[in-house]
């Protein structure tokens, strides 16, 4: 007799994701690697009395998620801090920052997140709206989007920021018609008041991160790279967090760090980075990437354009938005890192920005030859159409961010019209970059949207937002739709290709970890519309537990 399965998956579409694609009913689980893919009589020897058996009821079972860049544990950190995510508009954030800071009168600093742009005009909130609900204390509030702070009179004045402060080169201070600071600071700026909020103790970065992984588990992922670590950036730098859960066993999903890029430093940061790679492989948790953010978002101007913004009413401004590392720089600091060892990881939200990436990695590659670090660049908002060869040619995978690929508010009213129509419609190539040969990876970027990837998924598919009821009306960008499969393998067995897992992880085949996700129904049988309908009902990390919902 065969020695018993730990686990049995039985009785439901089995989506494997393997260069197949096929289509199995059970997989069988034993020390945590899946053994049989097939269909229920060929695991029938392997159940025993202690064997778990779940009957999927013709529900679906996919490799787990993964997460090519997210924030879990500054996500973790709004979640136990003032949480704005939930507030849809001005007067709903008023109430939460009202009652936060009269439930927590001893709280030197009111601190936290999630605003939403859209819910004020321009996207730039006043420091007198919070002087009416915080007037005696500092606060420090980051946007959704987690590219600038809204702070209050108190706070600037803490920090000594005033008309005669100068912009620092790396963001901006939103201004009143006096030059007087107006309560918004985007991008660099949003630090001249961010490092005087005091940071987590020990146990509360490691709830931080331990809540943001609960979340992630929540909705099927089972891994992800967290895209800033090493650095106390927005206040908060979540590496030892990892290493105490990897130590202690708590971290439950296989992480990679990205250690973030100095800005203001140069090639001397790389003893640093080298020490921090050595020092912090520990159980699941490796530091192997580095993050190097090239410029910042659209809606706030500071996203790098070949091209001015305009202004709305179709002039063009001279504002081009910001390169924060030289791009002749990048091109040096991407090859020596690359020479070392290192994967690259670039957040480049405007064309320009995304060119003096893939121009890095095309320096790297002539200097070094072709490694097999697997490089990325992330968001990829604006591409100009002659980039997107380059990235199967270089071999550089392209990051997405699905959930932002589609209309509302903050795409309509504070980005299309200051791109204008020719750029607006090079917007999250999706479908191009994949006709090019491009490697698809995918993720949230949460805080900055919401962690589930099957509404990214849906997103990718439709290019309409979850909740929009009826797709037809409202595609953003149709030809630049993914279909299902490609979507789900930018979920899956592409982010473990940028990890380094694909040999283990992200797909499900016999010898890989049992990283699972029951789904509450099979996606490929209903409409695409709706796809985000999908609920996780149970996500297995080597085959045990690590969330299951009372319906499984």
């Amino acid at each position: 007799m065969p020695t018993p399965a730990d686990v049995v998956f039985r009785g439901g579409p089995v989506h494997t994701i393997d260069a197949a694609r096929r289509r199995a009913t059970a997989v069988a689980v034993r020390d945590g690697r899946i053994v049989v893919v097939g269909h229920d009589p060929d695991v029938r020897d392997l159940i025993g009395p202690r064997t778990d058996v779940i009957d999927l009821a013709g529900r679906a079972l996919l490799p787990g998620f993964q997460d090519s860049h997210v924030h879990p544990a500054l996500a973790g950190t709004t979640l136990i801090r003032c949480d704005l995510s939930d507030a849809r508009d001005a007067e709903a954030t008023f109430a939460l920052i009202r009652a936060y800071a009269t439930d927590r009168p001893e709280e030197a600093w009111i601190s936290g997140g999630g605003w939403n742009m859209d819910a004020f005009a321009g996207g730039t909130p006043s420091r007198l709206q919070l002087d009416a609900i915080v007037p005696d204390r500092p606060v420090f509030l980051i946007n959704a989007d987690g590219h600038g702070a809204w702070v209050n009179t108190r706070a600037l004045e803490l920090a000594g920021v005033t008309r005669d402060t100068p912009d620092p080169a790396d963001g901006r201070i939103e201004r009143e018609a006096d030059g007087t600071p107006q309560g918004t600071l985007h991008e660099g700026a949003a630090a001249l008041v961010g490092d005087l909020v005091p940071g987590l103790d020990a146990a509360d970065g490691l709830r931080a991160l331990l809540a943001g992984q609960a979340r992630m588990h929540s909705v099927g992922v089972t891994s992800w790279q967290d895209a800033m670590v090493g650095s106390a950036h927005m206040g908060l730098d979540p590496l030892d967090s990892y290493l105490t859960a990897a130590r202690s066993g708590q971290l439950t999903a296989r992480v990679v760090g990205a250690l973030w890029w100095e800005r203001g430093q140069g090639a001397e940061q790389l003893e640093r980075l080298l020490d921090l790679r050595a020092s912090s492989s520990v159980g699941r948790f490796t530091a192997t990437s580095v993050k190097i953010m090239q410029d910042g978002v659209a809606e706030n101007f500071t996203a790098a354009l070949n091209e001015p913004y305009f202004d709305g009413c179709g002039c063009h401004t001279g504002n081009s938005g910001l390169s924060f590392v030289d791009p002749v720089a990048l091109r040096e600091h991407v090859t020596l890192l690359d020479a070392h060892g290192f994967q690259v990881h670039v957040h480049a939200v405007g064309d320009r920005a995304a060119r003096e990436a893939l121009n890095g990695f095309a320096q790297a590659l002539a200097a070094n030859g072709r490694s097999d670090h697997r490089h990325h660049i992330a968001h990829l908002q604006v591409v100009h159409p002659d980039d997107i060869p380059r990235f199967a040619a270089l071999g550089v995978t392209a990051n997405l961010q699905p959930l932002w690929a589609a209309h509302e508010a903050q795409m309509d009213e504070l980005t299309i019209p200051f791109l204008g129509d020719e750029r607006a419609a090079w917007q999250y190539p999706f479908g191009d970059l994949l006709r090019s040969g491009a490697t698809l990876a995918a993720g949230s970027d949460w805080p900055v949207s919401a962690p589930d990837p099957m509404w990214g998924i849906h997103t990718a598919v439709n290019r309409v937002l979850p909740s929009f009821a009826d797709p037809s009306d409202t595609v953003f960008l149709p030809e630049q739709r993914l279909d299902l499969t490609a979507a789900l393998a930018a979920y899956t067995v592409g982010t473990a290709y940028v990890n380094h897992r694909d040999h283990d992880t992200g797909t499900i085949e016999v010898g890989k970890l049992a990283d699972l996700v029951v789904l509450d129904r099979d996606p490929y049988a209903g409409p695409a519309a709706e796809i985000a309908n999908a609920e996780v009902l149970g996500t297995y990390v080597e085959g045990t537990a690590v969330y299951t919902a009372k319906a499984l």
